[in-house]
């Protein structure tokens, strides 16, 4: 057990080294030559990665259309784009966007909230942020931290760097965080949740045609709350460009019957991310064990 330990914490010395590495060249690097290095190092190495299996898995049995040539190609494009959004992470402040759907955002910026904004693994999503923030929304996210402590201080850094003046705020996945956003919405804020993860105790929803367990939170929430949920996606223009694509509020389900608008609700959010990724596949991480054997 010892042994386990130490080989543990040696491992994490060696991640924290090589992401302290790889963000600091991108720093000297600037963001366009950065986030063009980054993705030709992913779409190089990442397909020859063990878990692009489960990316060729996942597009076999959701876009079963696809051949196999074109399931290669989207999986090495979905390298390139990782690629680039890890090493633009500490451009964020200096990467260029343009929004569509402004006006759906407007209430929000001029009255606050509570409100939850859903999106995906789509295009670059850490743009959504610093992006809202230019609207004088300051979104607080739900996120998955980091296995790696020290690692996970860097981007949430790199998060911090992206917005001026105070950081915007950050839920870290479990209990602890899941009462602090509870607080946060009833303060009336603003919350962003990246809803394409799996959630083996969440409930089943089609995702592209196939049943995916699915994390109903945003919509207990926003019936919680009496909130709207806005969908949103960003979309990759170029290096260091994006479109934050914002749509309408998604429709609250009629009745009383709580679990039937659960279901309805979550339904409509996994029909929203199904066309998104539809349209763009390589945009969306296909990395994620979605779907059950």
């Amino acid at each position: 057990m010892a042994r386990t330990s130490h080989m543990s914490r040696f491992l994490h010395r060696v991640e924290y080294a090589a992401a302290r590495l790889l963000l600091g060249l991108s720093r000297r690097l600037g963001p366009e030559r950065a986030s063009a290095l980054g993705g030709r190092i992913a779409r190089a190495i990442g397909p020859l990665l063990p878990v692009s299996r489960t990316a060729r898995s996942n597009l076999a049995r959701a876009l079963p259309k696809l051949t196999a040539a074109e399931r290669d190609r989207v999986v090495r494009d979905m390298w390139e784009n990782l690629g680039r959004t890890v090493a633009e992470l500490p451009h964020l402040p200096s990467l260029t966007w343009e929004m569509e759907g402004r006006e759906y955002l407007e209430p929000i910026a001029a009255h606050g909230g509570p409100a939850i904004l859903v999106s995906g693994h789509i295009g670059n999503w850490e743009v959504l942020p610093p992006a809202l923030a230019t609207m004088g929304i300051r979104m607080g996210s739900v996120y998955r931290a980091a296995d790696n402590a020290e690692v996970d201080a860097l981007i949430r850094a790199c998060r911090a760097a992206a917005v001026e003046g105070e950081p915007l705020p950050l839920f870290p996945k479990g209990s602890l965080g899941a009462r602090a956003a509870l607080r946060f919405l009833s303060q009336g804020g603003v919350l962003g949740m990246l809803a394409d993860q799996k959630l083996n105790d969440g409930i089943a929803v089609p995702l592209l045609g196939v049943p995916a367990m699915t994390a109903p939170a945003p919509a207990q929430l926003a019936l919680r709350f009496g909130c709207p949920i806005i969908p949103g996606r960003v979309l990759r223009l170029g290096p260091c460009r994006f479109r934050l694509v914002a749509e309408p509020p998604l429709p609250v389900p009629p009745g009383e019957d709580r679990q039937a608008q659960i279901l309805a609700l979550t339904t409509a959010i996994n029909d929203r991310l199904s066309a998104w990724i539809a349209e763009r596949p390589a945009e969306w991480l296909w990395l994620h064990r979605r779907w059950p054997n």
